[in-house]
């Protein structure tokens, strides 16, 4: 399987951090690995990252919490329209969620960009399930 350039986790929780980097380190499936602590940390990474061109930092794939503080995941989600369209179409955002949304929340997030909603906590099985849809990718058993 080969490795994604760059994972941008963006969660507010120090434990849920610290349990998913120990996941995706131990998984092997990405040459870097950013966390952010909340939506503005994040658009400012992808600002410095992914434009005018994506460096080796620009994620790929962004695990984006909703509820944070300072700018939550909706809130991102709408400062992330604002980059061009190449760049949002090359990185896939999956949502994070500890409870099952709201059906409009769902459609928002459709509406901004969202391809897929992943409950915590992150497992193998959910990870393997990402990469298979949306990179070809499939984690080999260790």
């Amino acid at each position: 399987m080969g490795k994604l350039p760059c994972i941008l986790l963006v969660d507010d929780d120090p434990v849920n951090n610290f349990i998913n980097q120990r996941l995706l380190e131990g998984l092997a499936i990405t040459e870097q690995l950013i966390v952010a602590l909340n939506g503005q940390e994040a658009f400012n990474l992808m600002e410095q990252h992914c434009q005018p061109a994506p460096d080796e930092a620009c994620p790929a794939l962004i695990l984006l919490d909703i509820n944070m503080p300072i700018m939550n995941g909706f809130e991102f989600l709408q400062a992330y329209q604002q980059l061009p369209l190449a760049q949002q179409k090359a990185i896939v955002i999956a949502m994070l969620t500890t409870t099952s949304l709201h059906p409009a929340d769902v459609v928002r997030a459709q509406q901004l960009c969202v391809s897929d909603f992943l409950s915590k906590p992150l497992t193998k099985d959910k990870i393997n399930a990402l990469l298979q849809k949306y990179f070809d990718n499939v984690l080999t058993e260790n």
